[in-house]
This record gives C-alpha cells, sequence and structure tokens, in this order.
C-alpha cells in the first residue's frame, strides 16, 4: 500500500529553484562573481567562492536539507534535487562544500535519532552551519578513505580512539556524525554511529588534523580528526548499539540518489558548452550533431532513472534501495562517457573558451572525488549482486507494475528515512520494463518509430531473459559464486535494464502531455545507446531521429533552458 500523499498547499519548491537559479545570475557572463570564470578562479585557489556561500546563506539554504517537520523545508528528495541543480549545475566542489554532505551526516541523526538529537542537529542546519560526517573504513577506498574509529564503554559512556584523515568541513563542522567499531568481531553488527559536538570534547581528546589538498573538489576542505582516550557522553550514540551498518544502508539510498541526480546538472552545463561551441563555427553537423543529440537524450534517460528512484524514496520506501544502488552504479559512468564524447567537440574547430574548457576539466577532477569512482561502484555492487538470485527466483515476470506517480510529477508523501528498507521489497524497474514491453507489443508508437520501439521493447524482453536465467543458476547465499568478476557483469545488465524500464516508463506517462517527453525520438535514441552497452543487435534509428532530438536541444539552448525533464528557465542568457 503506498503512503498517503498529504493534502497541503502545493510546494513552492520549483519557484524557489527558479529564483536561486537566477540569483546566480547569468554563470558565462565574466563579470559575474558567481558565474564559472570567478568558480574556476576560486577553484584553483582550492577555495569555495565565498560570494556564492553568502548567496546561499542569505537564501537559508540550511534549511532545505532539514525535514519540514523539525523546522525545515525539506519535504521530499525530488523536492531537493531542483534545488540542489542551480548549485550543481555551477560547482560540484559548491555543492559538496557547501551542503550536500551535511545532510548526508545528519540523515541517521533525521532517522534513528532522539528527539533532542534530531533538534541539536536541524537548529545546525538551519541556522547556517555545517555537519561533517566520518565513515567507516572502506575495503575498497583508496588511502585517502581508510581509516576508522573504534569505541569502548568507559565510565557510562564512551572512549574513542582513532582517526580519519579525510573529513570534508571537518574545520568548520558543528556537529560530528561518526560511523564507529564498537565490537572487535566481524559483522553486521560491528558499528555504530554517534553524533559529538567537537566544542564539546577535550582538546587533548580529540585534535584536528591539517587540511589535505585534493586533485578533485578542490575549494571543499578536507581535514580531518584524531581521537585519543577521547571520552563521550552515553547520549551521544545514534539509535542502537550496532546498528552503523543497518543505518548507513538505509540512509545511503538518499545519498546515492541525490549525489547521482545533481550532477546531472553539471552534465547539462558542458553539453551546453558544447553547443556554444558548435554554433560559433555555424552549428552542430554530421558527428557533431549526432554527439549532442545522443547525450542530450541520455541525460533525459538518465533522469528519468533518477527522478524515479527519488520519488520511491517517498512511494515505496520499501523497495527504493535496489533501484538506488543502480542508478548510482550506472548513470555516473554513463555520464563520464557522455563527458569523453563532448570533450571531442568542445576540442573541433579551432574553438576555444577557457571556462568551457576549463568547466569540463574541473568536472573530471571533481567526479571520482564526489563518489563516483571505483569506491562507490564497488559499494552499489555489494547491494545488487547478492540479490540477484532471489529476484530472479520472485521477482522478475511476476511483479506488478509500480505506479504512475514514480513517472510522474505529482505530489509525494513526506520523505520519512525511518521508513526505508535495506533488503526485499522486490524490483519496480524491471517490472516497469516487463509492463511497457509487452503494451508496445499490442499497442506499439505513433510514426515513423513504430516497428523500431516494438523490435527494442523485444530485444530488451529477451536480454531480461536471459539475465534471469543466468541468475536462476546461482544458490541464494553462495558467497564464491556471488563475488565472481562474471556476476559483476550480471549487475551491470540488470542496471542497464532498469534504466530502460525507467526510460519506457516515463515516456509512456507523458505520450499525451504535448511536451517534448512525448517525442518518441529521445526515447529511441536513449534505447539505442543502452542496448549498445548490453551488447543487443537493435534495428536503425528512424530518418527523423537524431535530427529531432537536435532540434530540441538547439531550441532548448536559444531559449535558455535545461536540459534536464524539467525543461525549466535559466540565467544563462539564450541565443537568438
Amino acid at each position: 500500500m503506498l503512503p498517503t500523499c498529504d493534502t497541503r498547499p502545493p510546494d513552492d519548491t520549483a519557484s524557489r529553484a527558479t529564483d536561486l537559479e537566477y540569483a546566480f545570475g547569468d554563470p558565462c557572463d565574466p563579470a559575474n562573481p558567481l558565474g564559472f570564470k570567478a568558480l574556476l578562479t576560486a577553484d584553483g585557489d582550492g577555495e569555495l567562492p565565498r560570494a556564492a556561500e553568502r548567496l546561499l546563506d542569505g537564501a537559508g539554504f540550511g534549511a532545505e536539507l532539514v525535514p519540514a517537520g523539525l523546522g525545515g523545508r525539506l519535504h521530499d528528495a525530488a523536492g531537493l534535487m531542483r534545488m540542489l541543480r542551480p548549485v550543481f549545475r555551477r560547482d560540484v566542489a559548491l555543492g559538496f562544500g557547501y551542503g550536500i554532505t551535511s545532510l548526508f551526516a545528519a540523515a541517521p541523526v533525521f532517522a534513528a535519532g532522539t528527539p533532542a538529537q534530531r533538534a541539536t542537529v536541524a537548529r545546525l542546519l538551519t541556522g547556517g552551519g555545517r555537519a561533517a560526517i566520518v565513515h567507516r573504513s572502506l575495503a575498497h577506498g583508496t588511502a585517502l578513505l581508510r581509516g576508522e574509529l573504534t569505541a569502548m564503554e568507559y565510565s557510562g559512556g564512551y572512549l574513542l580512539q582513532g582517526r580519519k584523515d579525510v573529513v570534508i568541513n571537518a574545520e568548520r563542522a558543528g556537529a560530528v556524525v561518526a560511523y564507529v567499531r564498537t565490537d572487535p568481531a566481524p559483522g553486521p553488527a560491528a558499528h555504530s554511529v554517534f553524533l559529538l559536538d567537537p566544542d564539546r570534547l577535550p582538546p587533548d581528546g580529540l585534535r584536528l588534523l591539517p587540511r589535505r589538498p585534493t586533485t578533485g573538489l578542490r575549494g571543499c576542505r578536507f581535514a580531518g580528526y584524531e581521537f585519543t582516550d577521547c571520552p563521550v557522553p552515553a547520549d551521544s550514540l545514534v539509535g542502537e548499539p550496532g546498528a552503523g551498518v543497518r543505518l548507513a544502508l538505509r540512509t545511503f539510498q538518499l545519498n546515492r540518489t541525490l549525489i547521482t541526480g545533481a550532477v546531472l546538472a553539471s552534465v547539462d552545463t558542458v553539453l551546453r558548452a558544447a553547443v556554444r561551441a558548435t554554433l560559433a563555427s555555424g552549428g552542430p553537423r554530421g558527428r557533431q550533431r549526432a554527439v549532442l543529440a545522443g547525450v542530450f537524450a541520455g541525460l533525459l534517460a538518465g533522469d528519468s532513472m533518477a527522478a524515479a528512484v527519488l520519488r520511491a524514496l517517498s512511494l515505496l520506501p520499501g523497495s527504493a534501495h535496489l533501484a538506488a544502488a543502480g542508478l548510482k552504479y550506472l548513470v555516473p559512468d554513463l555520464l563520464r562517457d557522455d563527458l569523453e564524447e563532448l570533450a571531442t567537440v568542445l576540442g573541433a574547430g579551432g574553438y576555444s573558451r577557457d571556462t568551457d574548457q576549463g568547466m569540463l576539466t574541473k568536472l573530471l577532477r571533481d567526479l571520482p572525488a564526489a563518489g563516483l569512482g571505483h569506491a562507490g561502484t564497488a559499494a552499489c555492487q555489494a547491494v545488487v549482486i547478492p540479490q540477484l538470485p532471489l529476484l530472479a527466483r520472485r521477482s522478475w515476470g511476476t511483479e506488478a507494475e509500480p505506479p504512475d506517480a514514480l513517472f510522474t510529477a505529482g505530489p509525494l508523501p513526506a520523505l520519512d528515512l525511518a521508513r526505508l528498507e535495506v533488503a526485499g521489497g522486490g524490483d519496480f524497474l524491471i517490472a516497469a520494463l516487463k509492463a511497457a514491453a509487452a503494451r508496445l507489443s499490442d499497442a506499439g508508437a505513433p510514426g515513423p518509430y513504430d516497428g523500431t520501439l516494438r523490435s527494442m521493447a523485444s530485444a530488451f524482453e529477451d536480454a531480461l531473459r536471459e539475465l534471469r536465467e543466468s541468475c536462476l543458476a546461482l544458490e541464494p547465499g553462495d558467497r564464491t559464486a556471488l563475488a565472481s568478476p562474471a556476476l559483476c557483469a550480471l549487475a551491470d545488465r540488470h542496471a542497464v535494464l532498469s534504466a530502460v524500464g525507467a526510460a519506457l516508463a516515463t515516456w509512456e506517462r507523458h505520450r499525451h502531455t504535448g511536451s517534448f517527453l512525448a517525442d518518441p525520438a529521445w526515447l529511441v535514441l536513449a534505447l539505442q545507446r543502452y542496448g549498445r552497452r548490453l551488447g543487443l543487435n537493435l534495428p536503425p534509428l528512424p530518418d527523423p531521429c537524431v535530427e529531432r532530438v537536435a532540434e530540441e536541444l538547439l531550441a532548448r539552448f536559444r531559449a535558455g533552458r535545461s536540459f534536464d525533464l524539467h525543461d525549466t528557465p535559466l540565467a544563462e542568457a539564450g541565443t537568438p
């Protein structure tokens, strides 16, 4: 049964997001203190642009990260994404360094903390403060990501030991949320979560480590903490002892989805720069036109998956964990491929614009540091792979189609992090793929796309059938089989098919809206890209497909509108 949508007045998140976009101003204006030129200068200095932080302070942006029930403005994850995109469209480091990591730190407190703990963190963030998060050691992380804290019970509280060298905003955090090993034995109950006030810890128990420069997210302030026999009170514990891993798995669903959805806006910026480059030399032609149209279709498809998972956090909180991991695993990888394609356009024709090239280079540096590299991939695979044999037996082919509300823009129930589950719940994006493919087999699609879409849907159904057969051959719980490299390939195929399900469902739910999303051109072009990743033999694109998508891309560019599902006005000036 779906959570009940509230009956409050229509949310003003979209208008707040538009106000924030215009407050930042035209990023291409070299005189704009919040524009790309200023952002790149600040990045070169290893700092976040102070003018941008003052703007976000003045907008009370910290309240966007706090649930409405605790005095903030956060109602649902999809609405928060609208607010994040004006920031990430300009600078990933600003998005992380100013605020989003404070939400990641606060999420376990909002999910399982006492009323006093939740109120403390809410006051901090709504007042413009920062919270820092100390993760547990990551086996697949780089040396920078390793390091762990331990705690033992002592005199009615705990003694903390250990160090973490790289913690974003360690120097200016008013609260620290730490995942701490409280049981030396391995297992899912070995870690607990603590909420710490660094100003109230003894100076000989906590030492702030020097700032560490990083290749990516240069403007973010990474420093560290060293705990030495540091006493903390018993009421610092968040939730139950040993609940750290479960809290991480629960709240990481929000983290993974927000990061991926926000970075889509950063790639929008590079695509816009590539369009600008081609127009400066007479307009995109031939291969350039195909590259730009393909990346645009890929952004719409990626946003379809991101939007569905963001909405699932409110609508299907028992099932979102699987889709969130698949989203974070697949879409950043596709975005990196997009950036490589766009680099060939930005470097073509003798055209060069320092800020455009600089923003591309900066984004390529920032993505791995934002958790979109190997460590993030391994963590997502660890969520998906053990569930594949069970899904093949219990879900694929039998699960009911998810609700339409997952793929539209209507009101949502309030996000409740405590309701998010970490296992089970089915596979709603694969169910969406099955249902949409069946309807296409019966009813087809309009115009020249009918036969192509039918053939594509059939090919993806066949790919799903093959995936199911491969996963049925696995025994659930067989750790040797589940750790094999072959399972990583199956997880990749599952993620792609999930993305196909989201794209098909989004197109279907918009077929009668009159918007560009009703046009099958973007869908067919995106599905071709997914099919290529799966190695499928798909039919050639209909003649008008690439041209139609390119026309929409250029029309949005000239009108100064975003390249995502929302098609919103931007502060960047269009061209006549």
